[in-house]
């Protein structure tokens, strides 16, 4: 068990952002709002997220005894604070008498005061006065008893392009490239367009109005700026630590996929996981279930980042946000449904932006637990105390994890690599809808996988899936052969092992660094293809397979076209120039096996192809009732099994074995779940 707050709060927590600063002008709301947490079952407020302003209204002039008061409050009636330093945004006074510390766009142009993390990370000004803010903070209320967490200033992003970033930038790339020049111009491929340089001093920025085409730039600009957030980090929880006498945890927010910052990187600074969950529920593109699905999956790939520890869901609305295209309300029983999902996935929090609405600026229709009526009467703040009430019942799953035997590979640099590569088609790369689709595609399956990093590749899993691999390290290829020569099954796909960490084309055929060798098979060609073209796969497999089974699978958007070496070939194109060519091969390698996908399928050929896959190499599945989701964590000692039904229909579960966690009854057989209903079964671990 690894509890992330070591059972200072037994059970779940259940909580959010609270911004009682707005209010410190009517202590009636205050009184009120305490009243009304602990009737919803809130055991947790974050505090202090964008307080700058009010702690330091003036420079070296602070304030804290409201917060402290707040906390003192807040506690007395049994609720944590996790404390944020607000860092997020700085007061107006900062900007004002040191420029520098505002971010300058790819443009080359310094932006002005405004908005919410627009600071230079490289600002050692601003760095300085983060110090103070942190220091004041951890003097003041560092040591009070309610104090849970410490979380770093709020949501990490964007890039800047100062002076001060461009040094930092160059003695980045003097590191990396070990002070070669000539390496750096090697990696990079300058002489294309006479983009060579002579030093490292000349080298600038991707601006938008600069140099942007070589992709070895673009690439180290991404890495550069995930590491400056990385160092930039470290002098807030430095300073927090240096002063403190309390090991208390440290996170700051993450944000699903997003596409900034390198994630694995970042999570290396810190303690637990949390990140902000904000699906655009009830759309017209995509069914419910769908949207819940990809949720999961984005709870799979941030767990994923420290998978030995439950993570944290840091921010949801319980109603309703304020930015989308159309800010739709999340329907009746939705909530409680999202957090069951939330811990289903291994989140140990349930926590929601905001508690109490904003009466202006920005996020003054944003969703809260109290809407402006401010009363406690109101549908959404009875299904937040619904909520508090089954997380209530379900707390034992504190501290478990899961225990997942099948991987889905998600690499940010990948990510990167693919959108920036001019080739293959622009509107159809989707790197990460495709590794949604795998995952969603396991789950119907009854199969809860993992998202992880090649790096976290290893022999706990039966089967590791690694789609649209397109840049290639010489060390992930050396983990993925070890790996299936040691008794893995590895599923790689069409645009595998084109380049290498700097963009670099790998010679002597595709996928590179040996993988060729590892799967049996060159691709020698890639065809993008136009919605309107036809094409598919004959899969047949032969006596020797442990299942039977002839189908025809639909292609769509890519094929590749194989030249195969020593693989079998399982299935072959139906259509076009490659007709009867190679599409879809195993091979053996040491103990374990290497397919091969040659081509993107549609999502039933895709569930055809896998669950070819799963029963050839007696992997344990079952086929789930659409729209259903399950999920298992483990404690020492017992397994508890979530059921969601995300469909509008009532669905029959077989099979059932388990105690209900909320309501005690003991069930074996048959379980009946209706509409957006969840169920959590406990059952000894043999």
């Amino acid at each position: 068990m690894n509890y992330i707050f070591n059972k200072k709060i037994n059970g779940l927590i259940h909580g959010g952002d609270y911004n009682p600063e707005q209010w410190l002008d009517e202590p009636d709301i205050l009184k009120k709002d305490i009243e009304y947490m602990k009737e919803a079952g809130i055991n947790e407020a974050t505090l202090g997220v964008f307080s700058w302003a009010m702690y330091e209204p003036k420079e070296g002039e602070f304030h804290f005894e409201w917060l402290k008061q707040i906390m003192d409050n807040l506690y007395e009636n049994g609720i944590y604070t996790i404390l944020a330093t607000p860092t997020g945004a700085r007061p107006v006074w900062m900007d004002t008498k040191y420029p520098e510390v505002m971010r300058v766009d790819n443009m080359g142009n310094r932006n002005r005061h405004g908005f919410r993390h627009n600071h230079c990370l490289s600002s050692e000004v601003f760095r300085e006065k983060a110090r103070i803010i942190d220091r004041k903070l951890v003097e003041t209320v560092g040591n009070h008893p309610g104090l849970l967490m410490w979380h770093i200033s709020n949501e990490f992003g964007g890039e800047c392009y100062c002076d001060l970033c461009k040094k930092k930038f160059q003695q980045y790339l003097y590191k990396r490239y070990d002070g070669d020049i000539d390496k750096l111009n090697h990696e990079w491929w300058s002489t294309f367009w006479s983009a060579r340089y002579s030093s490292f001093d000349e080298i600038e920025p991707p601006y938008r109005n600069g140099q942007f085409a070589v992709l070895g730039l673009n690439l180290d600009w991404k890495r550069f700026t995930t590491q400056n957030f990385c160092d930039y980090i470290s002098v807030e929880i430095d300073t927090i630590r240096r002063y403190s006498d309390r090991e208390l945890p440290v996170t700051t927010n993450f944000m699903k996929r997003f596409w900034d910052i390198d994630y694995r990187e970042l999570s290396k600074k810190i303690d637990v996981i949390s990140w902000d969950s904000y699906p655009a529920f009830h759309n017209d593109k995509e069914t419910f279930a769908d949207t819940m699905l990809e949720n999961a999956f984005d709870h799979a790939l941030l767990r994923g980042l420290k998978p030995d520890k439950p993570f944290m869901l840091m921010e949801s609305t319980p109603s309703q946000v304020n930015w989308m295209e159309f800010n739709k309300l999340k329907r009746p029983g939705v909530n409680k449904l999202c957090a069951a999902q939330a811990v289903a996935c291994g989140s140990d929090t349930v926590q929601y932006f905001q508690w109490r609405k904003s009466r202006g600026a920005l996020e003054q229709f944003h969703g809260a637990v109290i809407d402006h009526l401010g009363t406690n009467d109101t549908r959404v703040f009875k299904e937040v105390a619904e909520t508090g009430r089954f997380l209530s019942k379900i707390g034992e799953v504190e501290g478990s994890v899961t225990n997942n035997k099948v991987a889905v590979i998600f690499e940010w640099e990948n990510w990167w690599a693919i959108e920036a590569a001019f080739a293959f088609a622009g509107q159809t790369k989707k790197y990460d809808e495709t590794c949604i689709s795998y995952w969603k595609t396991l789950m119907a399956l009854g199969i809860d996988a993992d998202v992880i990093s090649v790096n976290d590749v290893s022999d706990k899993y039966k089967l590791v899936i690694a789609p649209m691999l397109y840049q290639l390290t010489e060390k992930a290829a050396s983990l993925l052969t070890e790996y299936v020569e040691q008794g893995g099954i590895l599923l790689g796909t069409y645009m595998m092992g084109y380049v290498n960490e700097n963009c670099l084309c790998y010679q002597g055929g595709f996928p590179g660094s040996g993988l060729n060798k590892l799967f049996g098979v060159i691709s020698e060609e890639i065809d993008p293809l136009y919605p309107s073209d036809r094409n598919g796969i004959s899969l047949t497999l032969d006596s020797d397979a442990n299942v039977n089974m002839t189908t025809s699978l639909t292609v769509k958007d890519y094929a590749e076209i194989l030249r195969v070496n020593d693989a079998e070939v399982l299935g072959i194109y139906t259509e076009d120039f490659y007709k009867d060519s190679p599409a879809f091969t195993v091979k053996k390698a040491g103990k374990g096996k290497a397919y091969y996908q040659a081509a993107r399928c549609d999502e039933a050929s895709l569930t055809e192809l896998l669950e070819f896959i799963l029963k050839s190499e007696e992997i344990t599945h079952e086929k789930l009732a659409a729209g259903i989701e399950k999920h298992t964590r483990c404690s020492d000692d017992y397994a508890y099994t979530f059921y969601l039904n995300n469909s509008d229909k009532e669905c029959e579960l077989s099979n059932i074995e388990g105690e209900n966690l909320v309501t005690g009854e003991q069930f074996t057989g048959c379980v009946k779940l209706m509409p957006r209903e969840s169920i959590v079964l406990k059952s000894k671990l043999l």
